[in-house]
C-alpha cells in the first residue's frame, strides 16, 4: 500500500453531499479525508463548492485583464515565460463573493493564468519545476494555497503539473523518474488546497482560451507573515458583516484603498519574487 501511494499521480477528490454544500461545511469524514491527504500528498481537491455563476462573471473580467497584460509583452507580469501570467483579481465589491473561507491568516490573493500561444512561431511554454517555499521555512505545515480554477482545468489548457508528497522534501522531484507526474483534470467549481511547499510546474496552454486559476495563501495564525491584502473600501462592509455573523473564520490584514485607486492600480501589482512568503524573526 505505501508503494502504491508513492507511485500515485492522481490527487484525492472529495465530493461533498448536498447537505455539506448547503451548509458550506465539510462533515467529519470529509474533513478527516481532507486533512489526511494534505498531510500525505500535500494536496486535496474539493468539488462543487464554488457557484458557477460567480466564477463566470469573474472569469470574463479576468480574461479581458489577462489579454491586456499579455499585450504589454516583455513588460507584463510573466512567471518564467510569456505563456504564464500572474494577475490580480479586481479587488472591488462588484467581483467579490464571500464564498471562500482555528482563523488562518489570509495575506495573499492573486491568480495564475495560462495564456494561449500568441502565434504559430511562439509555441506555449511550461514553467520549470519549483516550489513556492523557496526560503528557509518550518519543516511542518505552515501555509495552504487555495486555488480556484475559473474553468475546468485539463492537460490541454494548462492544468498545473504536481508531484504529490513532495512537500516534505527540499529536492526537486523532476530529477527522479519514479516521481513522474501528470497534470490532473480539475472540474469547474472545485477548490484545490495545496501545501505551499509542494513542488509543481505551470503547464502549456494549447487551446485558444485563457485559463485563469485564483491563488489565495492562508498562513497559520502563529506564522508571522508581514504581507497585507489590498482591497477596495467597498469590500470592507462585506467582511465586517461576515465577521459579526461568525462566518469569516479568517484573519484578514487589509490595506483599504479607494475605488478609483484600486481600479487604476491593480493591474500594475508586483509579481513573482516581489512577494514575501517568509515570516518576521
Amino acid at each position: 500500500m505505501p508503494l502504491l501511494r508513492l507511485l500515485s499521480t492522481v490527487p484525492v477528490v472529495i465530493k461533498p453531499s448536498s447537505k455539506e454544500i448547503r451548509s458550506n461545511t465539510l462533515n467529519e469524514r470529509s474533513l478527516e479525508t481532507a486533512i489526511r491527504q494534505v498531510h500525505l500528498d500535500g494536496l486535496v481537491v474539493v468539488e462543487d463548492v464554488v457557484p458557477h455563476e460567480h466564477i463566470d462573471i469573474l472569469n470574463k473580467k479576468m480574461i479581458a485583464d489577462a489579454r491586456q497584460l499579455q499585450a504589454r509583452g516583455e513588460d507584463g507580469p510573466f512567471n518564467y515565460n510569456l505563456g504564464n501570467i500572474q494577475q490580480v483579481a479586481p479587488p472591488v465589491a462588484e467581483y467579490f463573493y464571500p464564498d471562500f473561507g482555528p482563523r488562518p491568516k489570509w495575506t495573499f490573493c492573486s491568480a495564475n493564468t495560462a495564456m494561449p500561444p500568441v502565434s504559430n512561431t511562439a509555441p506555449p511554454q511550461r514553467q520549470p519545476v519549483h516550489t513556492d517555499a523557496d526560503f528557509a521555512h518550518p519543516a511542518h505545515p505552515f501555509a495552504l494555497v487555495v486555488n480556484v480554477p475559473l474553468v475546468c482545468m485539463t492537460p490541454r489548457n494548462g492544468s498545473t503539473e504536481i508531484w504529490l508528497g513532495t512537500h516534505n522534501t527540499a529536492e526537486s522531484p523532476h530529477r527522479r523518474a519514479s516521481t513522474a507526474s501528470e497534470p490532473p483534470v480539475i472540474n469547474k467549481g472545485s477548490i484545490v488546497m495545496c501545501d505551499l511547499r509542494l513542488w509543481h510546474a505551470g503547464m502549456l496552454n494549447w487551446t485558444d482560451e485563457v485559463r485563469v486559476m485564483l491563488a489565495c495563501i492562508h498562513f497559520a495564525s502563529w506564522y508571522r507573515n508581514p504581507m497585507q491584502l489590498e482591497f477596495c473600501e467597498d469590500i470592507k462592509p462585506i467582511l465586517e458583516a461576515m465577521d459579526r455573523k461568525g462566518m469569516l473564520e479568517l484573519q484578514t490584514p487589509v490595506r483599504w484603498v479607494s475605488v478609483d485607486y484600486a481600479l487604476n492600480t491593480y493591474l500594475n501589482r508586483a509579481f513573482g519574487n516581489a512577494y514575501n512568503f517568509d515570516q518576521t524573526p
